[in-house]
């Protein structure tokens, strides 16, 4: 049989103010949780913000079903083929086979194959995630990312518009804070076609500014360049980077994304001495 736990809970937040709950229910792991636990679990799942105490009260655990379905997850990655290109001017992947199949077969028992790969990759290929030492020879390299930076983060999406450049004003009204911001542009419709190397959207420098002011943690973009490429400055780079946000470009399927109610995840390979690196996006509905 699973486990609920049945509570009530008051929460004042730092800003003033709080809410409260009476006879409050969440599926759990097990037969316990500690309070701590149960704290942490309720402000997440409700998508609290600036929250200060947290009590639980009158808890209680129940034998009964879970509730929940399994969530929806929703695949924000472009797939890596063997000779694409990503970025004009940047070489192009070469997979094969380091041992395939047929010649597994001198190396193993009769019957049993096995299949080890190769590729040659450059980092910024598909949908990658760019860390601070991307642009800074002493920020944070992959291998330094912490995980609450790029896995399971509450996160928003916002639609950049019908222009090029999508300044602050997009992100007017847009609750940010602690969040990964994911900008809609719909540019991935031209992915693996020449138009998408033409007259991408981009952030400005502004926006990143707004962003970095508001809290982002994490921003994304389903296009070629979160900067406009004939700004050799990079604004948008050296802003979030400079302030130890990653930024993932490339993505793909953000119209399949609510405004928000989601969470998302985009975790590179653990490199040291490396700043960007190919990623499997994706969002937990």
């Amino acid at each position: 049989m699973d486990h609920r736990v049945q509570f009530d809970f008051e929460i004042d937040f730092s800003n003033g103010g709080g809410i409260q709950g009476q006879g409050f229910r969440l599926d759990i792991d097990g037969s316990d949780i500690a309070d701590e636990e149960l704290a942490a679990y309720i402000v997440r799942d409700l998508r609290l913000l600036m929250v200060g105490e947290v009590r639980i009260l009158e808890k209680a655990i129940i034998e009964e079903p879970h509730k929940r379905r399994s969530p929806v997850l929703v695949d924000l990655s472009h797939a890596v083929d063997d000779g694409m290109v990503t970025y004009k001017g940047l070489p192009a992947p070469v997979i094969c086979d380091f041992l395939s199949h047929e010649a597994s077969r001198e190396v193993y028992a009769p019957g049993t194959e096995f299949q080890i790969g190769k590729i040659e990759l450059c980092s910024n290929t598909g949908t990658y995630v760019d860390s601070p030492f991307h642009r800074y020879r002493d920020g944070a390299d992959l291998a330094a990312l912490p995980l609450e930076l790029l896995a399971d983060l509450d996160a928003v999406v916002v639609d950049a518009g019908d222009g090029r450049a999508v300044g602050p004003d997009a992100f007017d009204g847009v609750e940010v804070r602690g969040r990964a911001v994911l900008v809609r542009t719909g540019w991935d419709r031209h992915w693996r076609t020449d138009a998408y190397f033409e007259d991408h959207p981009f952030l400005t420098g502004a926006a990143a500014e707004r962003l970095l002011d508001a809290g982002a943690l994490f921003v994304g973009i389903d296009s070629l360049n979160i900067d406009d490429t004939d700004d050799g400055a990079r604004p948008v780079h050296t802003a979030l980077l400079g302030a130890g946000v990653p930024i993932c470009e490339h993505m793909t399927n953000l119209a399949a994304l609510p405004a928000e109610g989601f969470r998302f995840s985009a975790v590179p390979v653990k490199v040291r001495g490396m700043g960007t690196f190919p990623v499997r996006a994706y969002a937990a509905l």
